[in-house]
């Protein structure tokens, strides 16, 4: 009789905790419903109705869980896609805390159910469309913001816009603001340091190994290669008018660069090419003249890197105008602006760093 007395205690008691779970739950609901919103206009230029106090929100898609940590809103991450828990690019070195974050579902927009589970209060979706924003939107119940990318060349304004919506949404428009002007001082300085440096004076070079879709060898390249850009090095590449390119072996004996740089991400690639000795009368291989660069194509463009790499590819060119940088340090000081933290020496774990190859 005890047994049953204390049974039926312990069920009324779960009973009134249910209960009081039940009615907390549907108050918290009630309350997430109702709060005031915001209308704003994505980049998509869709209408998308937010709360005025974003405290909980997921990334998808290449670039978007970056632009989150760019923006100092760590803390109001609630989960991140599957090749985010892989912890192998620069914001994960900053905060490996993202990677032990609830699952969200795989690249490429994750999964509707399990971002639900997360209870976000907005999502962000880079490179999708209004019908898929529209969907995944009508499937969740959660608004979702759509975002472009864009790049450190051309599309620079698009980057800029998706930092400043970013911003506004997560209540982050001083610290988008405070980046934007650090990338432009920054790209500002290194041309500074170069522009009046005629083209008779300059070596030509080249960059190889950039990965596209996945790693390549030396005969990857890109002709507007942002760290040559902004250091007005003579790309030998620039003749042609494409973003990236697979080149012919002829054209790169052609060329004939002075100077070889080697994307990291491909680095085996390219030593294996280089095996074969058919590049061995270009003058960087004959006179060893090759140097790593750290990879900055993964899940979008890793902008802190893009600016690194180029101090060490003016430090390399034009040692006398960049005598006073010590590239490491620098790569480091970018990182801390970017992510909160240098993490320059886990780049050089785990891709090979600034080196002289041999």
């Amino acid at each position: 009789m005890t047994i049953k007395k204390e049974w039926i205690g312990t069920v009324a008691i779960g009973a009134v905790v249910l209960a009081a779970l039940l009615y907390i739950g549907s108050i918290c609901q009630e309350s997430k419903i109702t709060q005031n919103t915001v209308s704003i206009k994505d980049m998509l230029n869709r209408a998308v109705k937010i709360p005025e106090k974003v405290d909980r929100v997921v990334g998808i898609e290449a670039g978007a869980l970056r632009l989150l940590v760019y923006l100092e809103c760590i803390d109001k991450i609630v989960g991140v896609e599957d090749i985010e828990q892989r912890g192998d690019k620069p914001y994960d070195f900053a905060h490996p805390e993202l990677a032990s974050l609830p699952p969200i579902g795989p690249i490429h927009g994750g999964d509707a159910e399990l971002i639900v589970a997360q209870e976000p209060d907005v999502i962000f979706w880079t490179y999708t469309t209004v019908g898929d924003a529209d969907e995944l939107q009508e499937k969740t119940g959660i608004p979702v913001v759509a975002l472009d990318y864009g790049d450190l060349d051309d599309n620079r304004d698009t980057f800029y816009e998706n930092l400043r919506l970013v911003g506004k949404v997560m209540g982050k428009k001083n610290r988008a603001e405070e980046l934007i002007e650090y990338i432009d001082d920054t790209i500002q300085a290194l041309n500074d340091r170069t522009k009046d440096i005629t083209n008779n004076q300059k070596q030509k070079v080249y960059i190889g190994g950039i990965g596209y879709r996945g790693a390549h060898g030396i005969l990857s390249t890109e002709p507007e290669y942002s760290p040559f850009v902004f250091v007005n090095a003579n790309n030998v590449a620039g003749e042609l008018e494409t973003e990236h390119a697979f080149i012919d072996k002829e054209k790169l004996l052609e060329w004939n660069p002075e100077i070889i740089f080697v994307d990291q991400g491909g680095y085996s690639l390219i030593m294996d090419d280089l095996k074969d000795g058919v590049y061995d009368s270009i003058e960087a291989v004959k006179n060893g003249e090759l140097y790593g660069v750290m990879p900055y194509n993964w899940y979008a463009t890793n902008f802190a890197t893009v600016l690194a790499d180029a101090y060490y590819v003016g430090k390399v060119l034009f040692p006398d105008r960049f005598s006073d940088v010590d590239p490491e340090k620098k790569a480091d000081d970018i990182y801390q602006h970017f992510l909160g933290k240098g993490v320059y020496s886990d780049m050089k774990d785990k891709y090979g760093g600034f080196k002289k190859l041999e």
